[in-house]
């Protein structure tokens, strides 16, 4: 009889984070040991000793090829600097390893798990790389700063392509978008657009639209009524918070982050320093992210074993003091106690909430090319840092009439975007932050070399340029937005 030959360790890196993050890790391990996951870790070291050796993105430069060698990262919640100017390693590592799709399912565990809507089971799938978490800030003036928000086609079109995929594969049957299309037109009217173009190679699927704001209140009201939502990068994260925070707390919430390659796994709740080395944090969301994780490498038999353990321990009222209630729960545990009762209950599965069964779904997408278009230079954004006594719009614009050449008109000048020269309104508020929007006279094309003579001409004439942008036109539409009042 031929012996039987062990299955090979699936590497992964694991990195155990900062405040609570250690206590959660070693729960998290100690179930996989028990559950005999066949795993290997690569322990690495990243987030708040790494901000303060110098790393502004709490990494070392060494650190990237362990994670780049391993199919999946299971990273422990990190501390990051608030205000001081070091990056988000979170957003670090999503961007640097193209893990464009974060997968956050938020699951009523009710009734052993107190909630208002015991029906909600919904998937918010959040583009990971892009939006405002591109982190391109400046300060321009003394009064005003700006973050750049990037949206691209390609990466619009990947996330919902994604989304639309997901719902395929794991049977469900309808996929909301949500942007803020009626105020951000050219960069969420992009988005909205491109999940309108998806969306008919998908008739088995239900496609719909929401603006954020009422979106967001129909999902803190009704979210039973949701089944996968896609949207922006900052969006998608205030959504996944309150989904998570609905359907019973924050703390049972893992989040997948999944790229071509290498896949990320975390809590989606933070480090959580004011009760670290308590011993009182709930494992949870680590731990179910550590379950998708294994379902990502494809040991979905050992996914099974601790999730229906999992459930089992909540069934049996044990439970940590974020959803501890009396009258619901019947033993408060610490994070020690709460590892051992999922251990204990390996091999068992829950009653009433519904056992699970994983199935490997490993979703490809492709992006299509982006069309040609007729691009032209139509005229330029001039910001300008002005702050003369009184800050009167009307000086301004006779100085920029004066001084402008010849072959130049000027349009309009805006302060925080409100249309104040010409013709403004004396009750509308004046930084010290200008766009003048400058246009060729009797040209409907231009060629760069002519806005860098007409800004030398402005720096000349005394004033001060922080910025330019310039107004292009694609296919004859406008590929810039109008200033308010224009």
């Amino acid at each position: 009889m031929n012996a039987s030959v062990a299955a090979p360790l699936v590497p992964i890196t694991v990195a155990k984070g900062d405040g609570i993050g250690p206590e959660i890790t070693e729960s998290v391990l100690e179930i996989l040991h028990a559950a005999k996951a066949p795993i290997h870790y690569d322990f690495i070291e990243v987030g708040q000793k790494l901000y303060e050796q110098g790393y502004t993105a709490g990494i070392a430069p060494e650190t990237w090829d362990v994670i780049r060698r391993n199919a999946a990262f299971l990273k422990a919640p990190i501390t990051t600097q608030l205000g001081k100017g070091g990056k988000s390693l979170n957003v670090t590592v999503r961007t640097m390893l193209n893990l464009f799709a974060n997968v956050r399912p938020s699951i009523s565990y009710a009734p052993y798990v107190a909630t208002q809507h015991p029906g909600i089971n919904l998937v918010i799938i959040r583009e990971n790389e892009e939006d405002l978490y591109a982190g391109i800030e400046h300060q321009q003036t003394r009064e005003v700063t700006q973050v750049l928000k990037i949206i691209s086609r390609p990466g619009t079109e990947r996330i919902v392509r994604y989304a639309f995929e997901y719902a395929r594969a794991y049977g469900r049957r309808k996929v909301t978008c949500m942007t803020k299309n009626n105020i951000m037109k050219v960069t969420d009217g992009l988005f909205s657009r491109i999940f309108e173009e998806v969306a008919v190679h998908y008739p088995d699927i239900k496609a719909e639209h929401m603006i954020i704001d009422i979106g967001t209140a129909k999902l803190a009201a009704q979210p039973e009524q949701f089944d996968v939502i896609v949207t922006l990068n900052l969006y998608g994260d205030i959504l996944s918070d309150v989904a998570a925070q609905i359907a019973g707390s924050v703390g049972l919430a893992g989040s997948a982050n999944i790229g071509r390659g290498v896949a990320m796994f975390e809590a989606v709740h933070g480090s959580a320093p004011d009760i670290a080395g308590k011993g009182v944090a709930n494992p949870s969301g680590l731990l179910v992210a550590a379950t998708q994780m294994l379902v990502h490498v494809g040991l979905a038999p050992s996914a099974e074993l601790i999730t229906n353990a999992w459930l089992t321990t909540l069934e049996d009222g044990i439970h940590t003091a974020d959803i501890y209630r009396s009258g619901l729960s019947a033993h408060l545990v610490g994070t020690g106690g709460f590892t051992s009762a999922v251990i204990e209950r390996l091999g068992e599965r829950p009653q009433v909430l519904k056992a699970v069964q994983y199935k490997t779904n490993r979703i490809q997408v492709q992006t299509s090319p982006t069309p040609p278009s007729i691009k032209r230079l139509v005229g330029v954004d001039v910001f300008l840092d002005w702050d003369r006594a009184g800050r009167d719009p009307d000086e301004l614009g006779a100085a920029l009439e004066r001084d402008l050449p010849p072959a130049w008109r000027l349009s309009m000048i805006t302060n925080r975007s409100v249309k104040v020269y010409p013709n403004g309104l004396p009750e509308t508020f004046c930084s010290d932050h200008w766009r003048s929007r400058i246009l060729p006279v009797g040209a409907e094309e231009m060629d760069y070399a002519a806005v860098l003579d007409l800004l030398r001409d402005l720096h000349t004439a005394g004033f001060e340029i922080i910025k330019t942008e310039n107004l292009y036109t694609f296919d004859g539409e406008r590929g810039y937005s109008l200033g308010q009042g224009e």
